[in-house]
């Protein structure tokens, strides 16, 4: 959850999808740089950097000493471009943390295989995450379908009274009816009297349109 892991860190997950501390309570190296560079040394790509003071500490209150964290990424939209293009589309899904209660250092070969192997789980995942979007989009055309039958064959008050209605094809709180000068309310809504107020201001500046959608009615006018 984003709760747990800061945009900051994801980042550096995204940049290096393996991540290994060595000995979270080996002293840091202050790394001198030349006055002469224009902008400050980045270490967000080198394996020998330090973990920061509160990431050691947390590691130190788990009781682990070593880690070798690896980012697991599928693809966030378009997953039809290459390249570069394809990593900007792509976002993190999870990590795939090891412990260590001592120090231990993990040689090259071993990181790599773990990196192609972390690869080759994010491209199941994404395929996984692809096919549970067609099912939930196969689902909502077919609500999508069966409201537009009921609203042919029934009044308009199908899709509030009967099953599937309106809140299934659109996840909200509540939704309203208002028909032939009647209302009907399902889950969490304003009063009938808002309703209609409502209504009436729709037709009065709104009726030139086949929709509107806000975020707040209050700021809408």
């Amino acid at each position: 959850p984003a709760t747990d892991i800061p945009q900051a860190s994801r980042f550096l997950f995204m940049k290096n999808k393996v991540r290994m501390i060595c000995d979270c309570l080996a002293p840091p190296v202050k790394v001198i740089q030349d006055e002469r560079l224009p902008q400050p040394l980045s270490l967000c790509g080198s394996t020998l950097r330090s973990p920061h003071g509160c990431h050691a500490q947390y590691m130190t209150n788990m009781g682990t000493i070593a880690s070798l964290v690896m980012s697991v990424t599928i693809n966030e939209d378009d997953d039809t471009m290459d390249g570069d293009q394809q990593q900007m589309t792509r976002k993190l899904w999870g990590l795939v943390v090891c412990h260590h209660t001592s120090p231990r250092f993990v040689p090259f070969p071993l990181r790599y295989a773990c990196e192609f192997l972390i690869q080759v789980f994010g491209v199941q995942i994404n395929k996984e995450v692809e096919l549970a979007a067609q099912v939930r989009e196969k689902h909502i055309l077919q609500i999508q379908t069966m409201l537009c039958d009921m609203l042919l064959r029934d009044a308009p008050v199908a899709i509030i009274t009967q099953s599937p209605n309106v809140m299934d094809l659109v996840k909200c709180d509540g939704a309203a009816l208002y028909f032939k000068n009647k209302t009907w309310l399902l889950g969490v809504t304003p009063t009938e009297e808002q309703i209609r107020d409502i209504a009436q201001w729709l037709l009065e500046y709104h009726s030139g349109n086949t929709g509107l959608s806000t975020d707040s009615l209050m700021e809408a006018g």
